[in-house]
């Protein structure tokens, strides 16, 4: 797995998500990007995906809005993260490679 995570993570340098990504994989690898507006773009049009709504709480997690991150984690059905963003995104992009 620590090489899909490492490829996954390595694929951000490319000038789109990989061809089979979902959209919540297309979504985090935006925000790894740093495109935050086109990842938040993603998750918004799929609102009734629980993964899609756990990377809209990353995201909302990212800019520091904690009161809204806390909306999607539960819509997500996960709890807040504690650790940093960047733990999470890798935490998101190991778990969302595994459903893939």
């Amino acid at each position: 797995m620590t090489k899909a995570i490492d490829d996954f993570r390595g694929s951000v340098s490319g000038a789109s998500p990989p061809k089979d990504a979902r959209p919540a994989l297309q979504a985090l690898w935006w925000a790894g990007k740093g495109e935050w507006k086109r990842a938040h773009e993603v998750v918004q049009k799929h609102e009734d995906d629980e993964r899609c709504n756990w990377v809209h709480a990353h995201l909302h997690h990212q800019e520091g809005d904690l009161s809204n991150a806390g909306y999607w984690y539960k819509r997500a059905g996960k709890p807040v993260a504690t650790n940093s963003v960047e733990q999470e995104w890798t935490e998101v992009a190991r778990e969302l490679l595994k459903r893939s």
